[in-house]
């Protein structure tokens, strides 16, 4: 674990604060689809992500889920993080987007290293600043997109965090992370097909590379 925590850390982490983390923490291995941290789960662990990708979703009041920001290689979660601190019960799902490992921190070191390492202060308060801009992101998206650039947007974060031009889901899972009906998106997908935009595959959607 040390290890890894230098080629991704050296430069942000304390070498004694590496020492803690790694004397401290646990090392976990995920798969695509996997839930790292459910709704109302009581999080004594923060998340920091080594490889892969997690996104974060809201539950809504009525039924069903929205999308709320992902997470890549040396993120980690600032809903997960403010339920911690808050010793609350989780309000949002985390489910694995890749495959990837995460280092599952102790709320008590976390508190403690608030006052003991200056990186660590700053790297929460980044951490925190960086998933509110993504949450203001996504309330814009909700006030003032339309639902066919609302889907354009969900298809090219995809492809970034993937690093590829083809999206490999379904209808549905669009549909579910968008907070909308598979036929809504079934509509649109073709209406950016017809646009030549993206152009749709059997199990995959192609974004056009201009």
């Amino acid at each position: 674990m040390l290890a890894i925590l230098q080629e991704h850390y050296a430069s942000i982490f304390e070498p004694k604060l590496m020492d803690e983390i790694v004397h401290c923490s646990q090392l976990r291995n995920f798969n695509e689809g996997d839930v790292l941290i459910d709704f109302g789960a009581q999080i004594k662990k923060m998340p920091l992500l080594f490889s892969g990708a997690i996104k974060i979703l809201r539950e809504d009041f009525d039924e069903g889920e929205l999308l709320l920001y992902f997470i890549e290689k040396g993120d980690t979660c600032a809903m997960s993080m403010a339920c911690c601190m808050g010793d609350a019960k989780s309000e949002i799902r985390a489910v694995a987007e890749t495959n990837g490992q995460v280092i599952m921190i102790p709320v008590s070191n976390m508190e403690e290293w608030l006052g003991k390492y200056k990186s660590w202060r700053n790297y929460v308060f980044n951490s925190y600043n960086n998933r509110l801009k993504e949450m203001l992101t996504a309330i814009d998206s909700l006030a003032f997109m339309n639902m066919n650039e609302r889907l354009l947007n969900y298809l090219f974060e995809k492809a970034k965090i993937n690093k590829s031009n083809e999206v490999h889901t379904t209808h549905q899972q669009i549909a579910d992370d968008l907070h909308t009906s598979r036929v809504v998106v079934s509509r649109l997908l073709k209406a950016l097909e017809n646009e030549k935009r993206i152009r749709l595959h059997r199990a995959f959607v192609e974004i056009v590379v201009a």
